[in-house]
């Protein structure tokens, strides 16, 4: 098995097990997702099978300063409306991403920004 593959299929088991755990909390599910560029999050209502809300580094072009403080930026964004629709608690679901660098601020701007992790 080459190591590429390997890597994947290890990214892949590490997901589906931080998922497994997010969705057996019963609260609505705080997705990231990151990519070279940019981050995107989403709350997402796992019982309706539906993104309550939403909100990305696309969306919002004026930003500046660092991939780290973009990401904290995006999260407290986010934080707003899901606070606007109602939500006060979630669970985060960081994928298969390491909680530290990006993910990790990401987290932080939802804390900053009133949501309860």
């Amino acid at each position: 098995m080459s190591l590429l593959r390997k890597l994947k299929l290890r990214a892949g088991k590490r997901a589906l097990r931080v998922r497994k755990a997010v969705k057996a909390s019963g609260l609505l599910r705080a997705s990231v997702f990151r990519s070279a560029n940019h981050i995107y999050g989403q709350i997402i209502d796992d019982v309706a099978h539906k993104t309550l809300v939403s909100c990305s580094s696309l969306e919002m072009k004026k930003l500046t300063g660092d991939k780290s403080e973009v990401a904290k930026k995006i999260g407290m964004e986010l934080a707003k409306r899901a606070l606007d629709k109602g939500v006060a608690k979630v669970a985060f679901d960081r994928g298969a991403s390491l909680y530290h660098g990006r993910v990790k601020a990401f987290a932080d701007g939802l804390r900053e920004g009133g949501l309860s992790l």
